[in-house]
């Protein structure tokens, strides 16, 4: 056992090829409209209310989402289909950016089972050049989410208390903290994330990690 433990605690993460970001080596980021595939509508919404941070945390300018959004609107690119289908460099040139990222939410669902709901959120994410046009980043993150998983168990007492959290979860569920920890992992994950940005003091030196 100590033997499989140690094994794949030195295993070693897989990595991207990052060698065309590096080379473009992007100093802004443009957040442009999400496409959802889920029947939620603030969906999209709260997935740009959680995106932002992570990467500027990692060392990005990132052009403030509801600005994007408002000024993508009024130059009649509403739909997020139509903006993913744009050409990022005229994307780009619009905004000063040197890179879009373009992020597709694939699920966004709770599933109700009386004694638990399980609330699963799944990206898809892409950055591109808006010099080139040349994909940089493509990324996908899923989690999932049982608050009533967390509960005690013992006895009518805990069986109550699973079903009561997974009542209030169904009725309502807490999609926020989910999405900002599922981008959180999906710009930070080593070798699979973003690599530190201009504006991190490990720009450059974190190449073994990413």
């Amino acid at each position: 056992m100590l033997a499989i433990l140690s094994g794949c605690a030195t295993k070693q993460p897989v990595h991207k090829d990052y060698s065309a970001l590096r080379a473009d080596a992007p100093r802004s980021v443009l957040v442009v409209p999400v496409v959802s595939r889920s029947v939620d509508v603030d969906a999209p919404d709260y997935f740009l209310s959680t995106i932002t941070q992570p990467i500027a945390e990692r060392g990005y300018y990132v052009f403030p989402v509801n600005l994007v959004k408002r000024v993508m609107e009024d130059d009649g690119m509403a739909d997020a289909d139509l903006v993913h289908g744009s050409d990022p460099r005229r994307l780009a040139e619009l905004f000063g950016a040197d890179a879009v990222l373009y992020a597709v939410i694939e699920r966004w669902d709770s599933k109700y089972a009386v004694l638990s709901t399980v609330t699963t959120v799944e990206m898809s994410y892409a950055l591109k050049s808006g010099k080139s046009g040349e994909t940089l980043w493509v990324h996908q993150e899923k989690m999932a989410y049982d608050p009533a998983a967390q509960q005690s168990s013992g006895g009518l007492a805990g069986l109550i208390a699973k079903a009561v959290v997974a009542a209030m979860e169904k009725a309502k569920p807490n999609y926020i903290p989910l999405a900002r920890t599922v981008n959180g992992i999906a710009v930070g994950r080593v070798g699979q994330g973003l690599p530190a940005g201009p504006y991190d003091p490990q720009h450059r030196i974190d190449q073994q990690q990413f």
